[in-house]
């Protein structure tokens, strides 16, 4: 049982481009850290909801979701469901995120929302905030409610080539909004072996970040692009697959690495 008198590790899942594996990743680490034990609540703040769709939450289902969280009208434990994988749980996204810039844009303290939310209590061990591609005012609560940003990079060189300006994003979010936001690590995805460009672009990222980039790479796999069809992540689609592997790898290094920082996870 996680600690209830202890803050859990708050992780924004953030690339402002989009297809280069943010909400699988999100939905997959997450269910690799449940099913080894941990209490982990992963919220959706992308409108588009794939994070919630790729774990089994049907349109139906999720009422208000991190909508009415965001807006105050509902606690995190009214807008919190039980997802397929034991120890994992979800607020989910609506369609109604889409008019958020509009909508929150006047508030006061519109950056802090989901912090505030947040502050509550949340009965987790970890929690990850998937936020949509783009750098608006719904990215802006991730990071300004999260300890840490875990970045996705897909190794091909478009996504490469826009990482600088989230990593200007992060910084100012640091001098402006939230001085203890770092950098959780960046996460190769999509890497192909059989590819010169994609190694060439892991190369140079790992270059570049050394060893804010995590060991594991996650290779690209038809098992992962198959399991969201299914409402289920990849781990329970086909864990024998080299997706759900790769992803079972890199829980294990998020582990490791949060034990060297001596963070509680």
């Amino acid at each position: 049982m996680p600690d209830q008198t202890k803050r859990p590790r708050i992780i924004a899942v953030a690339n402002q481009k989009g297809g280069v594996g943010k909400t699988t990743t999100a939905i997959n680490l997450a269910s690799a850290l449940a099913v080894g034990g941990l209490k982990i609540l992963l919220i959706d703040i992308d409108p588009q909801g794939n994070a919630s769709t790729g774990l089994g939450v049907g349109h139906e289902l999720r009422q208000g979701g991190s909508y009415d969280l965001l807006s105050g009208d509902a606690s995190l434990a009214q807008a919190t469901l039980q997802t397929t994988v034991e120890n994992l749980t979800i607020v989910p996204a609506v369609s109604d995120l889409i008019g958020a810039d509009l909508e929150f844009g006047q508030v006061d303290q519109r950056e802090f929302l989901l912090r505030n939310a947040l502050a509550q209590g949340c009965p987790a061990d970890i929690v990850f905030i998937d936020c949509p591609p783009g750098l608006g005012l719904l990215t802006l609560n991730g990071l300004v409610a999260a300890d840490a940003v875990l970045v996705p990079l897909q190794a091909e060189f478009f996504a490469l080539e826009g990482i600088s300006q989230l990593m200007r994003t992060i910084d100012m979010v640091k001098q402006r909004l939230n001085p203890q936001l770092e950098l959780e690590g960046i996460v190769l995805t999509m890497t192909d072996k059989r590819n010169n460009l994609s190694e060439q672009v892991s190369a140079d990222v790992r270059g570049y970040f050394k060893a804010q980039v995590f060991d594991t790479a996650i290779p690209r796999n038809i098992r992962i692009t198959e399991a969201p069809s299914h409402g289920i992540p990849v781990l329970l689609y086909d864990f024998r697959s080299a997706g759900a592997q790769a992803y079972l790898a890199l829980a294990a290094e998020f582990l490791r690495r949060a034990k060297s920082r001596k963070v509680p996870a």
